[in-house]
């Protein structure tokens, strides 16, 4: 089985996240192999009204390259 790298896993979950937050600004702090699966973590902006807030993300992504789960919460 061909393993998914690490900058193919950031990859993913940047354009994953471009898609579901419809933002370009997407910061990943750091990414970390664990249970066979890439975990992707940083930060976004979400709007509230006319302000933006820093959102945490955790997106796991599987060796085969597919979104397991997102975790998301505001700092």
């Amino acid at each position: 089985m061909t393993q998914l790298s690490k900058e193919s896993a950031s990859q993913i979950a940047v354009e994953y996240l471009k898609k579901q937050k419809n933002t370009e600004k997407i910061e990943v702090v750091m990414i970390e192999l664990e249970n066979n699966c890439w975990i992707v973590r940083g930060t976004c902006p979400i709007e509230f009204g006319e302000r933006q807030w820093p959102e945490r993300f955790a997106v796991v992504v599987d060796l085969k390259g597919k979104i397991k789960s997102t975790d998301f919460g505001l700092l």
